[in-house]
């Protein structure tokens, strides 16, 4: 399911346009992530966790599944597909784990996850916001 930008309902527009606006800003944000993290797979820059090669372990698995569903997730948000917030969440989750569980392995950066959770927060309460108006007004679709 997609969501459509022009609104047939004038009192869902402002929340149809935040939807849209906020699921293309962090889409194009998760892609240059994806982009990040394809930059340190192919060894553009020198250092222990910019090449493959020179990885520890932990980041050679970590690192190129980010590497794919970071852009998956960022060309279906801007698409505003339901799948794209689905494999955002799943990155969430991942980055959650990697970051919060595995703070010696890989880093502590709350940031990071925070972003993630306060963005899926902001988005879910404007998904809830939609599905409350259209209860509301059972006439409409």
């Amino acid at each position: 399911m997609t969501i459509d930008m022009i609104s047939r309902d004038p009192d869902g527009a402002l929340n149809r346009i935040l939807t849209v606006g906020l699921c293309r800003i962090v889409g194009l944000a998760l892609f240059g992530m994806g982009l990040v993290y394809w930059t340190r797979l192919i060894g553009v820059f020198d250092g222990d966790l910019w090449r493959f090669d020179l990885m520890p372990v932990w980041w050679r698995a970590a690192a190129p599944t980010l590497a794919v569903i970071y852009p998956v997730a960022g060309i279906g948000l801007w698409m505003t597909a339901s799948w794209g917030t689905v494999v955002w969440v799943l990155i969430a989750a991942i980055e959650g784990v990697m970051r919060l569980g595995f703070p010696h392995l890989f880093g502590a950066e709350p940031l990071v996850v925070g972003l993630h959770v306060a963005g899926l927060a902001f988005l879910a309460v404007l998904r809830a916001f939609a599905a409350f108006e259209r209860r509301r007004r059972p006439g409409r679709s």
